[in-house]
């Protein structure tokens, strides 16, 4: 669904993404982790085509997308959402009007058509009857959930979570997770999720990807991942503790 080819950028002097070659598969879930400040958020707006490489290519579903611009860039953007850390929600808004702003503002969407699929996305991610509160009323993992229901209301193909658990304590984190692959699984858009939460990532993850020194260092289903022999990886997925095999097999299967 999506492809980087030898991507290059650097930011305020600093190289950032040293020549990333990725391929994520359609309909999956894959996870992006590596160290603070390796440039995870920034491979992820490369994407969406929020940011140019200054060399390489990025490909989604076949059209080459690092050199589009207006109209041409926007389309391939529809086929996007985003979830970011902080939802980003708008303030002043209600959060029926936060998720049904995209149908109104992007499909031009009016009356009770727009109603009908706010209220449906609502529910299914818990948050029936909420659409009346402000962000402001709202938990950290409510506005999380508002920010999912933003990014599920426009169908997309292809969802970019960026860290979407910060902020959260575990037993939320694990909830929004297990609302995430809940969503994927009955919608099956392909998702690219950047995260820290190691080791819960290898139990929700068809494939995680590890970006080190500006480079993919492996990409690999998680069970192969967490057998790597690289002693910088194992070191750096040794700190949330190991996942055993069958354990991230049952939990990606939906298994308690």
């Amino acid at each position: 669904m999506i492809k980087l080819v030898g991507v290059k950028k650097t930011l305020g002097g600093q190289p950032v993404l040293q020549g990333v070659d990725l391929v994520i598969p359609p309909g999956k879930l894959t996870t992006i982790i590596g160290r603070s400040g390796e440039g995870k958020s920034v491979l992820l707006k490369h994407m969406i085509g929020l940011l140019q490489p200054d060399e390489g290519e990025v490909w989604v579903d076949g059209t080459e997308i690092s050199r589009l611009k207006g109209h041409a860039l926007n389309e391939v953007r529809k086929r996007f959402a985003m979830l970011f850390q902080g939802a980003a929600l708008f303030d002043s808004l209600t959060v029926f009007e936060n998720v049904a702003f995209p149908l109104r503002e992007k499909l031009r969407m009016k009356g009770a058509s727009v109603t009908t699929r706010v209220e449906e996305k609502l529910e299914q991610v818990g948050l029936a009857g909420m659409g009346h509160k402000y962000p402001a009323e709202l938990s950290g993992g409510m506005r999380k959930r508002a920010g999912l229901a933003r990014a599920l209301v426009m169908q997309p193909e292809i969802i970019l979570f960026d860290e979407p658990t910060t902020g959260l304590d575990p037993l939320m984190a694990k909830s929004i997770h297990d609302l995430i692959t809940g969503m994927q699984r009955k919608f099956g858009f392909t998702g690219i999720m950047v995260s820290h939460e190691i080791p819960e990532i290898f139990g929700i993850s068809d494939y995680v990807a590890m970006l080190k020194r500006g480079k993919i260092a492996a990409m690999a289903e998680p069970v192969e991942f967490q057998q790597t022999s690289d002693p910088e990886i194992k070191e750096f997925i040794s700190v949330g503790g190991p996942v055993r095999p069958a354990t991230a097999s049952a939990i990606r299967q939906g298994v308690s």
